[in-house]
């Protein structure tokens, strides 16, 4: 309709400017003057859409206070062994790390960080067994930066990396240390919050034999001393607020009104545009969240079922398991579209070939069994894994009893497809 005013007007100017009787002046008026109070409403009405909401501000500078644990691995080396955690992490059964920082607008942040630990008898540090709990103590300050402030703000999730220094008394070697951070926060609010993060301390003196470690933390932040402002997208909108009253005040008492009625319906398709990605994104998130909350229902049924477990050596399916298959058999048949992946599991006595073998059994046991009570094959995909993946500490070095074993010999379910 818009672009019907814009070419009728313009029509009627060319008839103005070339015969110029007073008749035709008025009446050229007096239409195009019907037509603007016609069209103009819907125009207004689109602009009036385009508000500054809470979702359009985030925080700029703020107070972080957090409390949390922390584990230590100073088994002498930055790298190996990263995730032995049975043997080379060290971690207190109560809350052991205590920070406080102030973040600003420009993404950086200053923090304090205090934490204790203890070095547990029969762990690796320094690249030796210690013989006796040790007490362990760091106070770090550090500078941080909002990788937010690179990639675009998401109001819930903020990574960060940073660099700093400290003090540790560690393995009863105190020890000054350069120190490099990487770790995220996640909003559950504007105010409480989870932080998770990890930290490499280089010793800036190591002739004493103070070796280098990683620190890793998670803990409750609380968020205080709050500033707000805009976000970019409400910046966005503000300027284009600014932009939509600029050119009404310019063209308010201009005679050219095709121009303003023109520019007027570019900004109210602009804005349309951004209101239809905005309803077309939310409509996508909760399209998501229902297939996530679909398959977590999905997903904590199959668990609530338990795994499969075989006898030592055996790859027979016994009567407590054939009750979790038969279970199992009753979901796969409610959800005609769920698709599952059968793993198969020994423990690590054996060699590797025969548990191999013999998890390559189980698998096909399993799957036999759900194909005899009626289950389609394509609805069942195997692999058979051996003793590479095992549930806790019992490996080939490790002596453990028969029920820890017995934990390893089992059958798992994972959703493909649903």
């Amino acid at each position: 309709m818009l672009y019907i005013v814009i070419i009728c007007k313009a029509a009627c100017v060319k008839l103005i400017l070339h015969f110029k009787p007073k008749f035709i002046i008025m009446k050229t008026a007096k239409f195009f003057s019907l037509l603007i109070l016609l069209v103009l409403p819907s125009v207004i009405f689109a602009q009036d859409e385009l508000q500054i909401t809470a979702k359009d501000s985030i925080v700029q500078r703020s107070w972080i206070f957090g409390v949390g644990f922390n584990a230590v691995d100073d088994s002498g080396n930055v790298f190996d062994g990263l995730f032995n955690v049975g043997k080379e992490w060290n971690i207190v059964p109560f809350p052991s790390r205590v920070s406080i920082g102030r973040y600003f607008k420009n993404g950086l942040g200053l923090e304090a960080i205090g934490t204790y630990n203890e070095y547990k008898e029969g762990n690796i540090i320094d690249a030796q067994v210690v013989n006796e709990n040790i007490s362990y103590f760091g106070i770090d300050g550090r500078i941080t930066y909002d990788i937010n402030k690179i990639i675009g703000e998401t109001g819930w999730f903020d990574p960060y990396v940073g660099i700093g220094a400290g003090y540790t008394d560690a393995n009863n070697k105190g020890r000054g240390t350069y120190n490099a951070v990487v770790g995220f926060r996640t909003w559950l609010s504007d105010r409480w919050g989870l932080d998770f993060n990890s930290t490499g301390k280089w010793a800036m003196s190591q002739s004493d034999g103070a070796t280098n470690h990683i620190q890793h933390a998670a803990g409750v932040v609380y968020q205080f001393g709050i500033e707000k402002g805009l976000s970019k997208r409400g910046e966005e909108k503000l300027e284009l607020l600014a932009a939509i009253e600029k050119e009404k005040e310019r063209q308010r008492d201009s005679i050219n009104e095709v121009n303003r009625l023109k520019e007027e319906a570019l900004l109210a398709e602009r804005l349309k545009k951004q209101q239809e990605a905005d309803a077309l994104a939310a409509a996508e998130k909760a399209k998501e969240d229902a297939l996530n909350k679909k398959k977590a229902e999905i997903k904590a049924r199959i668990e609530s079922l338990g795994n499969v477990y075989f006898g030592l050596n055996s790859s027979f399916v016994n009567t407590k398991s054939k009750k979790v298959l038969d279970s199992l058999v009753q979901v796969l048949e409610e959800i005609p579209t769920l698709k599952l992946k059968i793993t198969s599991h020994t423990d690590s006595r054996g060699t590797s070939k025969y548990n191999d073998w013999l998890s390559q059994r189980r698998v096909d046991r399993t799957k036999a069994y759900l194909l005899s009570k009626g289950i389609a094959d394509d609805k069942l995909v195997t692999e058979a894994y051996g003793e590479n993946m095992l549930l806790n500490e019992c490996d080939d070095n490790t002596y453990c009893p028969e029920d820890k074993h017995a934990v390893n010999r089992r059958s798992e379910f994972v959703i493909l497809e649903f």
